[in-house]
């Protein structure tokens, strides 16, 4: 059995539970998701811990998920997520124009994202960017959607990359 460590809810948060809907609310915002339903929540003060429901296959499995789901929405609601991305190669650059990211990455043509709702972007310098948001699973979609443009490349390690990212590079052919 799967020993599932129950969640405290930070100073900050206001968490709300309906049944299987639960909402979080918090100083960058509100988030609200549906568990699942052989998962439940049982809430003693600030502690929430949660349950799997009896004779459910998958129970186990969906309780953990919902504790990791709940935990990122007070984490989101309280603090915010952000992903860095670095831009590596001669030329590469971005810049934010009012809601769009355009991109300048080798192609024929420039490339301009528009930022989805809720996730703010943001271009200290030309080869970096910061993808913030209060999802979780946003932020982190937006920010590989941006690295698909041009992945790196394992040889010069030329494209878009994680900041905290290693590119394991590859020795050029010999004669």
């Amino acid at each position: 059995m799967a020993r599932i460590t129950p969640l405290n809810i930070p100073k900050g948060v206001e968490l709300t539970i309906d049944g299987q809907h639960v909402t979080a609310k918090g100083s960058k915002g509100t988030l609200e998701w549906t568990i699942h339903p052989s998962v439940e929540i049982v809430r003693d003060g600030d502690v929430l811990t949660f349950v799997p429901r009896e004779g459910m296959p998958g129970a186990v499995a969906q309780s953990g998920t919902a504790r990791s789901l709940v935990n990122n929405m007070m984490i989101g609601v309280s603090q915010g997520f952000e992903k860095k991305l670095e831009l590596v190669g001669v030329g590469y650059r971005a810049q934010v124009q009012g809601k769009n990211l355009n991109l300048t990455l080798g192609h024929s043509h420039p490339i301009s994202y528009a930022m989805p709702e809720g996730i703010t972007i943001e271009a200290p310098s030309q080869t970096e960017v910061v993808v913030k948001g209060i999802d979780k699973q946003k932020v982190g979609q937006v920010a590989a959607e941006i690295r698909a443009f041009r992945p790196p490349e394992p040889y010069k390690g030329k494209g878009v990359k994680y900041a905290d990212e290693h590119i394991v590079r590859k020795e050029a052919k010999k004669k």
